[in-house]
């Protein structure tokens, strides 16, 4: 049974997610910034026009006409004013007026037009410019044409002419607008993956108090029954004395022993476990020999390698680090197909340094590398029955309960996989040969 996990999806949508969200970002700050840009270019034409105006030679003609009728009035101060003279004031006054306005509120207006800007003459040097911070040269003119088209300024008559080109950049608040999507999408990544972390603690921890409950409630229904299996052996020892009677019961109650102790690796999970010295091989041993009685019965033909160091220590609580070791040697010979010839399973233990490797390995069907992330999370699974929990909570054993390592050391499909469990070790190599010498 294999069942579909679906913390693949989650980050399928959650990334997914992001990405909509950034686009749509994008997209909206793009438009924002073309509104922006567009009444930018307006202001920029409209200043553009103000600095026509007022460099119109007609404004000359209309000053020049004022001062010839002051001129007038000075000089002939008791004549009567013609009307004339009284309509060229009149004229030249009302000009005025309006060409203070746009020479103050529109040309000279520091605050109603912060774009960075510069005038240019026929030549290309640089005659005028505002709100720009950055030196005036040939690379400013170059990089404010590539942002925005320049803006042409007519000034003179028929007679005479002159034309300036206005060229301008961006705005301080077009330039914060172009960074806002990236921060934006930062505070969002940042949301999501709190949220992600969330979602997966608070699913950890649901799984480990569903382990929990689990397990103890094994436990508590294993309990009552073995205790009367207890019962009935012995009425049946004493009821019969025959010697092959007399071996079955000793099986049995074997097997009841056996089963007690898997009822007490269940009550053990989700409590903290005694953690003591322990030479390793004893307990390997002990689980090999174990396992090797179940080869007849799956019909295989399976040779069992050992390669164990008979000094290494480790500290261990015995139950559940041969609960682990059970399940690494069952998965690795259930890998094996019943047809398969010169078929092995290898156990490997060795100390490196102030590491301990427990190498199981077999010559079975292989994991492809897709799924040698999935294989430790609840639920997956390659056979047809069962539920796919050994291998999680074997891992949940090693690395939780014994503060080690379970990984996929190697694996290739059709040649065999090699599961390797690591712990740390404290002892020096010297205090394991004294104490095993003293003991000699």
């Amino acid at each position: 049974m294999k069942i579909q996990l679906t913390s693949n999806r989650i980050n399928i949508v959650l990334v997914a997610l992001l990405i909509l969200l950034g686009i749509g970002s994008f997209a909206y700050n793009q438009y924002l910034i073309n509104r922006i840009l567009t009444q930018e270019r307006s202001g920029i034409e409209l200043w553009a026009k103000a600095i026509e105006y007022t460099g119109n030679p007609t404004q000359e003609e209309i000053s020049q006409n004022l001062l010839a009728a002051s001129n007038y009035l000075r000089t002939n101060a008791n004549a009567a004013v013609p009307d004339s003279v009284i309509e060229m004031i009149e004229e030249a006054e009302a000009d005025r007026t309006s060409q203070t306005f746009v020479t103050q509120e529109i040309v000279l207006s520091e605050a109603r037009f912060q774009v960075p800007r510069i005038i240019v003459d026929e030549r290309g040097e640089i005659i005028f410019s505002n709100h720009v911070e950055e030196p005036l040269n040939q690379d400013l003119i170059d990089r404010f044409a590539a942002i925005n088209d320049p803006i042409e300024i007519k000034l003179g008559n028929e007679d005479y002419s002159q034309t300036q080109y206005v060229y301008y950049g961006e705005s301080p608040t077009v330039r914060y607008l172009r960074y806002f999507p990236y921060i934006q999408l930062s505070l969002l990544a940042v949301l999501l993956g709190i949220g992600y972390v969330s979602y997966r603690t608070i699913a950890k921890s649901e799984q480990s108090n569903l382990w929990v409950g689990m397990t103890k409630e094994a436990a508590h229904q294993l309990g009552t029954p073995l205790s009367s299996l207890y019962g009935w052996v012995e009425l049946l020892r004493e009821e019969k004395q025959d010697d092959f009677t007399q071996r079955i019961c000793d099986e049995l109650e074997n097997d009841i022993s056996r089963l007690r102790g898997v009822a007490e690796r269940f009550n053990k999970i989700g409590s903290e476990p005694e953690l003591n010295p322990q030479k390793l091989k004893p307990i390997l041993e002990e689980v090999i020999d174990y396992m090797e009685q179940r080869l007849p019965q799956l019909g295989k033909n399976v040779d069992v390698l050992r390669h164990i160091d008979s000094n290494v220590r480790a500290k261990v609580n015995p139950d559940l680090f041969q609960w682990a070791l059970e399940n690494l040697i069952k998965n690795a010979m259930d890998a094996i197909r019943s047809n398969t010839t010169k078929s092995y399973v290898s156990v490997k233990l060795e100390r490196v340094e102030n590491e301990v490797f427990i190498d199981i390995t077999d010559s079975g069907v292989g994991i492809e590398k897709k799924y040698q992330s999935e294989v430790f999370k609840p639920g997956y699974s390659t056979k047809k029955r069962g539920w796919g929990l050994g291998l999680s909570l074997t891992k949940r054993i090693i690395e939780e309960y014994h503060n080690g390592k379970l990984v996929v050391h190697k694996s290739e499909l059709g040649e065999g996989t090699t599961m390797r469990v690591i712990l740390k070790v404290d002892e020096k190599p010297e205090q394991v040969e004294e104490e095993a010498t003293a003991k000699a």
